[in-house]
């Protein structure tokens, strides 16, 4: 397998030589940067396969760079939350991160969860038939990760609300928990107090809604159970 290469952006000179050390032992190429300049330069130069981006930056925050790099590809982004606190995350899936970690944490489970987001993009660029499927007047491209709403014009969806549509429309009819939408976009075990997920929900029904107002209707929130996506979904 060839080797991955790894960009961190990291303002604490400790933090970022520890992890630059302990990823290089790991078998990864290590690319570092201080801020937001200094990680243009260095993805003008070579492309990374990941990102680990800190939220805390000085200039440009973690947020407005992790939008930014989203708005330009699909570079995958792990971001890094001081505070660990819920509003953090959320707003760091908003903005098209990939995972998140509160600091501190463990090496390991940064390793882990490296691997598991690089495993999905890996999977995601694999040569694979061409999976559309239409649900009421929509047409959703798995591959292309996009959304033609009612009349054929794109719906803008995060990444986060694309993970959890797809996740609905391969699996329509059934009762989905909390923590199984949690596995399956994140590629972790849930936290029973992590509300993201609820917060996609709500976001991604508004916007279909807006494309069709009937359309908030086909997301169905199951009593102690979950969500239900019950619309009629068929391959194209």
């Amino acid at each position: 397998m060839a080797q991955h290469t790894l960009l961190i952006v990291e303002d604490d000179r400790e933090i970022r030589a520890l992890l630059s050390d302990f990823l290089t032992r790991e078998g990864y190429e290590v690319l570092a940067a201080a801020d937001g300049t200094a990680m243009d330069r260095i993805i003008a130069a070579a492309r990374p396969d990941l990102v680990v981006l800190d939220l805390m930056l000085p200039g440009e925050d973690g947020l407005s760079i992790c939008r930014r790099l989203r708005a330009k590809g699909g570079l995958p982004i792990l971001m890094l939350t001081a505070k660990g606190e819920e509003i953090d995350r959320i707003l760091g899936l908003e903005m098209g991160a990939d995972d998140y970690l509160p600091k501190p944490f463990n090496p390991r489970e940064l390793l882990a969860r490296i691997r598991a987001v690089l495993r999905r993009a890996e999977a995601g660029t694999a040569a694979a038939p061409a999976r559309r499927l239409a649900f009421a007047d929509f047409v959703a491209d798995l591959d292309a990760r996009s959304l033609a709403a009612p009349g054929g014009g794109p719906l803008d969806l995060t990444s986060a609300e694309f993970e959890l549509l797809t996740c609905f429309v391969e699996r329509p009819k059934r009762v989905l928990s909390r923590d199984q939408l949690l596995d399956w976009t994140r590629g972790r075990t849930a936290d029973p107090f992590d509300r993201t997920i609820d917060v996609s929900v709500s976001r991604l029904r508004r916007k279909l809604a807006s494309a069709d107002p009937e359309a908030a209707q086909l997301i169905k929130t199951v009593r102690n159970g979950g969500y239900l996506f019950a619309a009629d979904v068929r391959a194209l």
